[in-house]
């Protein structure tokens, strides 16, 4: 896995409005006008937070049939997965590493029993 997918990912969200917007997206894809309102934010601050996300991957925008003015968002499953790769990755390097620091004390603490 690259290190610039993970980094550019948390990157993205790293902000609390950008992961609002996920949050949002989470239960079902919304047009930015929809986004804004729900966020109370403005429309120019809100594009740069899609930027952000749909630059980094997270987020998509399409078109819808009846009016190609209209963009709906929706999140992107493969970033997110990349993310929860490499979580995956350092959780099981921590959970090695207390494992061996508890057979450690417990080899040192049975050596210290008379």
């Amino acid at each position: 896995m690259a290190s610039a997918d993970v980094d550019r990912t948390l990157l993205a969200l790293a902000d609390p409005t950008r992961r609002r917007v996920v949050d949002l997206l989470r239960r079902k894809p919304q047009r930015a006008g929809d986004i804004a309102a729900a966020l109370s934010v403005s429309a120019p601050r809100l594009s740069r937070h899609l930027r952000v996300l749909r630059n980094s991957g997270l987020v998509e925008d399409r078109g819808v049939d009846h009016d190609a003015r209209v963009r709906v968002y929706r999140l992107r499953p493969g970033r997110f997965a990349i993310l929860r790769t490499w979580l995956e990755e350092v959780e099981a390097f921590w959970t090695a590493e207390l494992s061996a620091f508890k057979a450690h004390a417990e080899r040192t603490r049975a050596r210290r029993r008379p």
